[in-house]
């Protein structure tokens, strides 16, 4: 099992900075890949940053030159640098975490409690 905490959210204007972290703990060498999605009003949850260890990373396109994610070599922490944030970067923003294990593999899906980021003038 593996446990994810966010924090690092709030209220920032347009413009500003903001970093969010999430602590990890629990079976951290199952992991394979980290990743931060986010949920607005109203809208489904989606894949804002993905990093997998010892390969690629991904941003979706409205997050990408302004946002980037870095992780801990010993899995215990996963960031999301925002930068140049928007009105509609506004969302709760979730840590996830997949781990996989066993023969045949088994990929286990995690997740935080989320944490809130309003961007407002």
């Amino acid at each position: 099992q593996v446990h994810l905490v966010e924090s690092g959210g709030g209220s920032v204007q347009p413009g500003e900075s903001l970093r969010l972290s999430c602590q990890a703990s629990g079976n951290l060498w199952s992991i394979v890949v980290v990743s931060w999605y986010r949920q607005a009003p109203g809208k489904e949850r989606e894949l804002v940053a993905q990093s997998r260890y010892g390969g690629s990373t991904y941003y979706s396109d409205s997050v990408r030159d302004r946002f980037t994610i870095s992780k801990a070599a010993d899995k215990t922490e996963v960031f999301l640098e925002m930068n140049n944030v928007k009105s509609e970067d506004t969302a709760v923003y979730f840590c996830h975490a997949q781990g996989i294990k066993g023969v045949p593999e088994r990929k286990t899906n995690y997740w935080g409690q989320g944490t809130q980021v309003t961007v407002s003038s």
